[in-house]
């Protein structure tokens, strides 16, 4: 028995000394990169357009459907207010973002009725895609939704902020301090 423990200890030292392998693990800002996600979308002007065409810019983007009557009005509104909050360089170098999670209901027109019946100037656009597309980026950027009728979602009340290469700066969910989102794009 004493030889089955001294045996037993031997080996347990002999792996445990063993220096332990690291792997480096170098990720490029391309590869946290919201961009790098091929999907097709449409605009609110009713324009193919690929989310690596906002590249360039600070973006701000939300997850809404224009049938809501609860939390999207909220999330527009906290959506203008940041944007207003911004300075004129800001304005100048963000793009805000609305995406659809109801593609079924949501066409590029209604989108561009919805643009202007809550007062969203050129600063802002509206997106839709596929549902597949829509998942894939609700997924990357940790949204949840779920369909629980015909027009109706529940879902996450997520910002999010990317910088000009697409990679999250920051992300507020729930209630929006709409300055601090401000102060983060406006030192981008």
């Amino acid at each position: 028995m004493k030889n089955l423990l001294l045996l037993l200890t031997l080996c347990i030292l002999a792996f445990s000394c063993k220096e332990p392998q690291s792997q480096s693990v170098e990720t490029t800002s391309q590869e946290q990169s919201l961009y790098i996600l091929g999907s097709k979308w449409k605009n609110q002007k009713n324009q193919s357009v690929t989310l690596d065409e906002l590249k360039g810019k600070n973006v701000v983007l939300t997850m809404v459907f224009t049938s809501c009557q609860t939390a999207c009005p909220v999330l527009v509104a906290d959506m203008k207010n940041i944007h207003s909050r911004l300075g004129a360089k800001a304005k100048e170098n963000t793009q805000m973002v609305l995406v659809s999670i109801d593609p079924e209901n949501d066409t590029p027109e209604v989108l561009s009725a919805y643009a202007q019946t809550n007062g969203l100037n050129e600063d802002f656009t509206l997106l839709v895609s596929d549902k597949e597309s829509i998942r894939e980026l609700a997924n990357v950027l940790a949204v949840k939704y779920k369909k629980i009728s015909p027009i109706v979602f529940s879902h996450s009340n997520i910002i999010t902020v990317l910088d000009k290469e697409g990679s999250m700066v920051t992300q507020s969910e729930g209630k929006v301090d709409h300055a601090a989102l401000a102060i983060a794009v406006n030192a981008l």
